[in-house]
């Protein structure tokens, strides 16, 4: 293999000569290892994009010639486009605030603009890392800006794949809508309901969640590249502070917008906090939702049995036609994952220190894994496992009217002290509420099934009527 010599402050480095990355990576490699994998390919494609937002701008200033932007522009968009073959990178859990990150880029794009231009790497006197691609920049205002523009495109997959999500329990609700159930509050049998009603109640929760995440975008928007280290701006021409967000928000299509205070965007990622909250509270619905789930397709003989879930594979190496809730568990876990994920931004935004937060890199993997894992999970969640629930009606009905928890639809009949007599009577006759209350002449059958029908479990209470 033959190898080109590359310099940094710490001394010389063997780089393989075809190689895309180069001395800064190389130390990167060595220091890290693989802690936390490799880099969230969202960070890297949005970093194409600053990186380009930047090469355009210095290119009007005239710092970058025609020939040398054609290069570099090819290759920030093949980064932004997914279709450049990448070296290994750097660790994604790294010192330096994502500095290893940032020169990993710029390393690669330079390279690669080079062999654009065909020239070998490490050619840097004709395109420079840092006085090219890094031109007017730092790590501390271009990691977090890649870390938003990656975030608010993230947030629009989930907004999407949420909002298809709730439309399949929207669509279930619709199909449900006649099938009367026993409703359970502390695990305990309650008041008959519609089977229809419990997925319009989780259809509602993930609408919640989608109108949360859309929101996500109002609090990302605001990024401080031009700021460069500190958030004063300093080693940057002026003009480019001011060119450009507004060029990235050109390229992107995002509604990106510079920062008023560069200094406070650079020191604090409160925002982040609360984006992470937000994908928190959509992980507690699905964990909660797919647990219900789980609960009401238990057994199946021996558990609630009332729903019937997709069969997706056999579900034990000792157990005979055991079929297990494997998309329901994996959305739980999903969940679960995702909190944990939020504990850990939280602990890290919090650990920032004066003007800079050294554990970026923590947040950024985080938050983008947070995104990764619950557009996954949603979308399997619904197709693989919403889409195709059904229920069993006799088992939904056989529940409702075995329970003494029925007499709770007869209270605008009889009251609370007659029905709680009428519910002890049957219970120690052995009788359904049904066969007391007709063999005991205290309403007919006709006036049983209307008062414990869908209809009347769907009406919001009822109506007194008049004498």
């Amino acid at each position: 293999m033959n190898y080109r010599t590359e310099k940094d402050s710490l001394g010389e480095k063997q780089i393989p000569a075809d190689s895309l990355s180069g001395i800064h990576t190389a130390r990167a490699l060595e220091n890290f290892a693989g802690i936390g994998g490799d880099i969230n390919p969202r960070l890297l494609k949005a970093y194409g994009f600053v990186k380009l937002a930047c090469a355009s701008v210095n290119h009007s200033l005239d710092y970058l010639d025609g020939k040398k932007f054609a290069a570099v522009e090819q290759a920030c968009r093949e980064l932004s486009d997914g279709i450049l073959e990448l070296p290994p990178s750097p660790a994604a859990l790294q010192g330096g605030a994502g500095t290893s990150t940032n020169m990993y880029v710029n390393e690669v794009l330079a390279n690669r603009a080079l062999n654009i231009l065909g020239l070998p790497c490490g050619k840097y006197d004709k395109i420079s890392p840092l006085d090219d691609i890094n031109l007017h920049q730092s790590t501390n205002d271009t990691y977090p800006t890649a870390l938003k523009t990656a975030a608010i495109f993230a947030s629009i997959e989930l907004e999407q794949s949420v909002s298809e999500l709730a439309d399949s329990f929207q669509e279930s609700e619709r199909i449900f809508s006649e099938i009367i159930k026993l409703g359970r509050t502390q695990l305990q049998d309650a008041v008959p309901m519609t089977l229809g009603q419990s997925f319009g109640a989780w259809a509602e929760a993930f609408s919640k969640d989608r109108w949360r995440i859309y929101k996500c975008k109002e609090r990302l928007r605001v990024i401080n590249l031009g700021g460069t280290a500190t958030g004063t701006g300093a080693g940057a021409d002026r003009r480019f502070i001011f060119a450009a967000s507004d060029e990235l928000r050109k390229i992107t299509g995002l509604p990106l917008a510079r920062a008023e205070n560069l200094v406070q965007a650079t020191q604090n990622l409160d925002e982040i906090v609360e984006v992470s909250g937000i994908l928190k509270a959509l992980a507690s619905n699905m964990f909660k939702i797919f647990s219900d789930i789980r609960l009401l397709s238990s057994g199946p003989e021996g558990g609630l049995g009332e729903l019937q879930l997709p069969q997706k594979q056999a579900g034990s190496s000792v157990m005979p036609g055991k079929i297990n809730p494997v998309i329901a568990e994996m959305v739980c876990q999903a969940g679960i994952d995702a909190i944990g994920k939020d504990s850990a931004i939280t602990a890290a935004a919090m650990s920032g220190q004066l003007e800079l937060n050294a554990f970026m890199p923590l947040i950024a993997d985080n938050l983008l894994g947070m995104f990764d894992n619950l557009i996954t999970a949603s979308q399997l969640a619904k197709s693989m496992l919403a889409e195709g629930i059904s229920a069993d009606r006799d088992r939904c009905e056989r529940n409702i009217h075995s329970s003494t928890a029925v007499i709770t639809a007869f209270l605008p009949m009889f009251g609370y002290e007659k029905c709680s007599e009428i519910a002890e009577k049957a219970s120690e006759n052995g009788q359904t509420i049904k066969q007391y209350l007709i063999e005991n002449g205290l309403c007919e059958e006709r006036t049983y099934k209307a008062m414990t029908s869908p209809d009347a479990a769907a009406a919001l209470g009822f109506r007194k009527r008049k004498d």
